[in-house]
């Protein structure tokens, strides 16, 4: 049967094709963020950030090729073996791997070539989750399941963070949403966004004010719903006492937990203007690059923030700010349009699959973007703490590009057979 499939009849061309532009725009302001005009150099030119990215985007080609060839219900049957693998890469790394800009996380092939095996964890972990997933229900499971699937989510980030790369390690949060659609409490996404707004707003406002303006609300809420009062109080002073311990926990993490480093980019979030020639020298930098692009931007290789290096890591992390500044603000609004674009389709892709497996799947394919898409963005205009995170398909980087490709693709692969999946679970 399989080889009768018609596969280019049922790929998705669609998601290819957006996939496509977006790597061919990565790699053009790729070019941009490194173009010199006093030494002017071909695009092609292999000793350039831009050269390098264009033998990474052949070698994803390569790799879509090989996922394509692959049977697509090896992704379901060795979900488990590829997600343990990554985990001893994982591990061999923390302990073998030598220590750049003060991480544990880059296995060195060559001089030149770098693999970041954190990147690859994040595919391995949608397909176990996926895996785990489709034999349970989070509806109707026990504690012990709900245990089981937190701790395939939380053992890569937690080995990664041991490596000294924290902002890799967020990324996995972004398992909530996949989780939630497949039926996990919402009220366990509320806490969290409660717990993140109030970690906001303890760094802006003096412990004892928010202490005593929290309490105040809790008061009136109880006041106005006088008649659960006898009935939930015990609930209502639990979750006060939670809050208040937050409050006066977040300074003791961030002073103690924290490393140096970690803190200036919390102290920057709340005021950029802490340390504008120092430790918020990129945020500043960054928002003057992409506000100086105006509404139609500067012109491609006409960026002058971007020629004079001023925004540092400007081909990886901060690769927007190179868009903000040549192609203003119409070429930002068509980066977002097409990364909007994307993730509607990855998620009408994921609805249609007839597998759990494949649903859930294409739904922590949509987190794991979004997550990347809305903190790089986020942090290049002040909105999020600089933590290190590429933009998918635009940033420089073998690891990142072909991270990226894999996980989209293992699920294209799934929705070109999606047709042969009637009975399975």
């Amino acid at each position: 049967m399989r080889s009768s499939y018609n596969l280019t009849k049922n790929v998705d061309w669609i998601t290819i094709g957006l996939y496509g532009l977006m790597v061919l725009l990565g790699w053009m302001n790729i070019y941009a963020a490194v173009y010199n005009p006093e030494n002017v150099t071909n695009i092609f030119d292999f000793s350039l950030n831009s050269g390098k990215q264009l033998a990474w985007i052949g070698t994803s080609v390569v790799i879509i090729v090989m996922l394509f060839a692959i049977d697509y219900k090896a992704y379901d049957s060795l979900a488990y073996v590829i997600y343990w693998f990554f985990i001893l890469l994982l591990l061999g790394t923390l302990a073998f791997a030598s220590e750049i800009k003060g991480s544990r996380s880059w296995l060195v092939i060559t001089d030149s070539v770098r693999l970041q095996p954190a990147e690859f964890a994040k595919f391995a972990t949608a397909l176990a989750v996926s895996k785990f997933m489709s034999g349970i229900n989070l509806r109707q499971q026990n504690w012990r399941d709900q245990a089981k699937l937190a701790g395939l989510a939380l053992l890569p980030p937690i080995i990664i963070i041991l490596q000294n790369e924290t902002g890799s390690a967020l990324v996995f949060a972004a398992f909530t949403l996949a989780f939630f659609r497949e039926g996990m409490s919402p009220l366990i996404l509320i806490i969290g966004a409660v717990a993140v707004f109030i970690f906001v707003l303890t760094l802006l406002i003096p412990q004892w004010w928010l202490v005593g303006i929290l309490t105040v609300l809790m008061g009136a809420y109880l006041w106005l719903n006088f008649h659960r009062l006898r009935r939930d109080l015990r609930t209502y002073i639990g979750i006060w006492v939670a809050v208040i311990v937050m409050v006066f926990s977040v300074h003791y993490f961030i002073e103690n937990v924290l490393q140096p480093h970690q803190q200036n980019r919390i102290k920057v979030l709340v005021d950029p203007e802490i340390d504008p020639l120092g430790v918020g020298w990129n945020v500043t930098q960054s928002k003057i690059a992409i506000g100086s692009g105006g509404f139609f931007g500067k012109g491609f290789l006409e960026g002058t923030q971007t020629k004079f290096d001023f925004v540092p890591e400007q081909s990886t992390d901060f690769i927007f700010c190179t868009i903000g500044e040549e192609h203003g603000w119409i070429g930002s609004f068509l980066v977002v349009a097409l990364f909007m674009g994307l993730l509607t389709r990855i998620i009408f892709i994921a609805e249609r699959q007839r597998s759990v497996f494949g649903r859930t799947y294409g739904y922590c394919v949509a987190s794991i973007i979004f997550f990347h898409f809305l903190v790089n963005i986020g942090m290049t205009i002040g909105l999020a703490p600089v933590v290190g995170i590429p933009l998918p398909f635009f940033s420089y980087g073998g690891s990142g590009l072909w991270s990226f490709t894999t996980l989209l693709f293992i699920l294209l692969a799934i929705d070109a057979h999606r047709k042969l999946d009637l009975g399975r679970g």
